[in-house]
């Protein structure tokens, strides 16, 4: 199939691209042209500016896609510049469990999009929740013809993780440096980086479509991730109210449901098999940083 990547030079979108490459599928991406990428002649590229309808319409126009996978629509914007412009037989979207007032056992029909106000708006016009949600309500009620999917992920973390989100907590506690923490026995759900983009992957030629959650199984608290740090290391969290605001305050208590997923034949990785190897790197980083 021809498909284009709009995004796909870094994070969980190199995944995607390089493992749509190796299903054999003719990959374009389409970025700023602003970041060197590691595919070589292996993929087309296409220039524009994301958030400048006429750049992506000079870019875009009548051209065809059998799968556009868009890693960077962040508002209701964002949806409209490119599928104002351009064709195709699936659009996937990243979208985000952000979208969700989150709790146990969170499905996709917890969140529907098309109960919802549509705002068009830029991405700096609201929080990022909420932007989210006006790129589903987008998708969903304008442009209803098109076969599409949404594909939510809770917190996508690995060693190539820029956000740094992760490491924040190993870090400050190796190091001593006081912690906010408001939410550190609270259950939470992650997925791997690698598997974020592989599971975009493999709904290139899914019969599916609507919005799908993608998340390891299982969830695990700030305190665990702590108490393995203390563990390995021999150092003590410093927890104080007038320590660093954590990078995950605010979360609420949570788990992602997959059982959409799973019926079409993916199985998540369980969050205990990989998170600690994670975080023995990130221990290894700053011990020997």
């Amino acid at each position: 199939m021809d498909i284009l990547v709009i995004g796909g030079t870094r994070y969980f979108g190199i995944y995607l691209v390089k493992e749509l490459l190796t299903q054999g599928h003719n990959v374009t991406i389409a970025t700023r042209g602003n970041v060197k990428d590691c595919y070589g002649d292996k993929v087309s590229r296409i220039t524009f500016e994301r958030t400048d309808a006429d750049s992506v319409k000079k870019a875009l126009s009548d051209r065809f896609f059998d799968v556009i996978y868009d890693k960077i629509a962040y508002c209701s914007n964002d949806v409209k510049y490119v599928l104002d412009v351009i064709k195709c037989n699936k659009y996937i979207m990243m979208s985000s469990t952000s979208v969700y007032e989150k709790h146990w056992n969170t499905k996709e029909d917890d969140f529907k999009p098309l109960e919802k106000k549509l705002i068009w708006c830029s991405r700096m016009d609201f929080p990022y929740d909420e932007i989210k949600r006006q790129a589903e309500c987008a998708l969903w009620q304008s442009y209803k013809n098109i076969n599409a999917i949404a594909v939510r992920y809770p917190f996508v973390i690995g060693k190539d993780d820029y956000t740094k989100r992760l490491f924040f907590y190993v870090e400050h506690a190796i190091k001593g440096i006081p912690m906010h923490i408001d939410n550190i026995d609270y259950q939470m759900g992650f997925l791997r980086s690698d598997e974020a983009g592989k599971f975009m992957a493999f709904l290139a030629d899914k019969c599916y479509l609507g919005p799908i959650n993608g998340s390891s199984y299982g969830t695990i608290s700030i305190r665990e991730i702590l108490n393995y740090v203390i563990e390995r290391t021999g150092k003590k969290a410093v927890l104080s109210e007038d320590g660093e605001r954590a990078p995950y305050n605010g979360e609420p208590e949570y788990s992602i449901n997959t059982n959409e997923a799973e019926k079409l034949g993916y199985k998540f990785s369980d969050i205990k098999d990989w998170i600690y190897v994670l975080i023995d790197y990130y221990i290894e980083s700053v011990i020997f940083k």
